[in-house]
């Protein structure tokens, strides 16, 4: 099984590129979704981040309030390495058992998209590292498009992470994603096509 690790800031079309895998027939872990299912209610990863943060992040069904939480970890650094603290290890350890459990099934092609990879230093669970890019002012309208969020609170998210330039170092591909979808859908199905596997 060949593994491709898909990275990029927020807005960088890390997830248009893990879906065009998909539809040529890589199977697809989001870490994104990942995390969100290690802190459902009854998990250790839910305990942990109850206990650090208090309960005023939850929902009336007593469900992570994720909006909540990011306000409050995107506006404090020391919040924000907390939550990575507790979610991390969590995390990295239900992407090793799904990776392996898809090269049980004899998977040709496993694509992790993950938007910390390079910062986790997760690079050793994937063959490549692909880092997709856009422009800062393409960034800030598919945010603002599809996450309703205010300019300000685009600035905070990207400010949060590490600039892309460190993830461009460890990239063996970098995919510009400022370009039509079926430009970006050929592009993509071309190096599948060349992937060893």
């Amino acid at each position: 099984m060949i593994t491709i690790g898909i990275t990029g800031t927020i807005g960088s079309g890390k997830s248009t590129v893990a879906g065009i895998m998909h539809e040529l027939g890589a199977a697809v872990i989001n870490a994104d979704e990942v995390g969100h299912e290690v802190y459902l209610p009854g998990t250790a990863g839910w305990d942990e981040v109850v206990n650090t943060f208090g309960e005023d992040i939850l929902a009336p069904d007593l469900i992570i309030d994720r909006c909540k939480l990011g306000e409050l970890v995107f506006n404090s650094p020391e919040a924000l390495s907390s939550l990575d603290a507790i979610m991390r290890p969590i995390i990295l350890e239900e992407v090793r058992s799904r990776l392996a459990e898809l090269r049980g099934k004899g998977t040709r092609v496993a694509v992790l998209e993950a938007a910390l990879l390079v910062e986790a230093g997760w690079e050793g669970l994937v063959d490549e590292v692909w880092v997709t890019t856009a422009p800062l002012d393409v960034i800030m309208k598919r945010l603002a498009a599809k996450k309703q969020w205010s300019p300000e609170q685009v600035r905070q998210r990207i400010a949060a992470q590490n600039p892309v330039s460190l993830q461009i170092k460890s990239a063996d591909l970098v995919i510009d994603t400022d370009k039509p979808l079926p430009e970006l859908n050929a592009e993509i199905a071309q190096i599948f096509l060349h992937l060893k596997h």
